[in-house]
């Protein structure tokens, strides 16, 4: 057993003469190209752009031979039909899903509040969520993601509550035709934003009561505005319909910041779900180096098993 050792030391201190050579020993054991994950984690356009060039179907097929089996658009919408459908198609033959998409064709979401209750925030969403329904069929889409809007501070809090589940309603009864789940992100950008925890966001799913109306649990965001992070899963469990990642602070990769991926990773994968995990964040390190470094994060953090 010694003279094993010896020679594997040996045979590793050599490797590292040979000029490249010990990098590529140093991530391989680590990276494993094409091993799956045990949880499904999303990339997003642009991720891996240091590898596979500024081209949203390279990046997907890169990242497929690296082991991951799914992606995320936010600005899906904003695509032309032809890329979208050439997206949808690109998944379906790598055996890829595609993430969350957000329902908004002009950025609604920042610049509108369903909390008001005006007809023409109602309006706006029930037009929007037709529209994603196309889109959804173009990408092969089942989540999409809605943000509620700013607070209207004229009115009572419990009567933005009201006008927030009015609307959802009227978006949630289009979508259920289609088998399509809008999921609600509460957020921690600014504190004007109405939808900001967890718990405010399973309350309202409750009482839109849809099969179309789930949350979308956001990890970064929510240890920034409540923490207590696996608690609040198992709180609002039922409604969740999605996650998304990023660490805190800093909103990057895994093992970047305060948060116990693993942990929370493993925790999330004994429950049971088996969607798409939305890596929502930037990646630490700029380039190749900083690409191999989020895989390499994303491995340990997945090693829970």
């Amino acid at each position: 057993m010694e003279r094993r050792g010896f020679l594997k030391r040996s045979s590793m201190a050599g490797a590292a003469l040979i000029p490249g050579l010990a990098a590529f020993s140093a991530y391989q054991p680590v990276n494993e190209p094409g091993k799956t994950f045990n949880l499904n984690y999303g990339f997003h356009d642009g991720m891996f752009a240091a590898h596979a060039g500024k081209d949203f179907i390279d990046q997907i097929k890169w990242a497929h031979d690296q082991g991951f089996r799914s992606i995320e658009d936010n600005g899906m919408m904003n695509r032309t039909p032809e890329m979208q459908s050439k997206i949808g198609d690109t998944l379906a033959k790598l055996g890829m899903q595609m993430g969350v998409f957000v329902i908004t064709t002009d950025g609604w979401h920042w610049k509108m509040s369903l909390a008001t209750g005006k007809q023409e925030f109602k309006d706006l969403i029930i037009r929007d969520c037709k529209t994603a329904v196309e889109v959804a069929k173009r990408c092969n889409a089942k989540h999409m993601t809605v943000v509620p809007g700013n607070f209207d501070r004229s009115l009572p809090m419990d009567i933005q509550t009201a006008n927030v589940i009015e609307a959802l309603r009227g978006g949630a009864g289009v979508l259920e035709k289609h088998g399509l789940v809008m999921v609600l992100e509460p957020l921690s950008d600014n504190p004007d934003l109405f939808l900001r925890y967890s718990t405010q966001t399973y309350m309202i799913c409750k009482a839109v009561n849809s099969p179309s109306c789930k949350i979308l649990f956001d990890m970064y965001h929510m240890q920034r505005n409540e923490g207590n992070i696996i608690t609040n899963i198992n709180r609002t469990w039922e409604e969740i319909g999605y996650f998304q990642i990023g660490d805190n602070p800093g909103r990057k990769e895994p093992t970047t910041g305060e948060m116990n991926y693993k942990n929370i990773f493993k925790h999330i994968y004994n429950k049971g779900y088996r969607g798409v995990m939305g890596m929502e964040h930037g990646n630490s390190k700029p380039g190749t180096e900083g690409e191999l470094a989020l895989i390499k994060a994303y491995r340990e953090s997945d090693s829970f098993l």
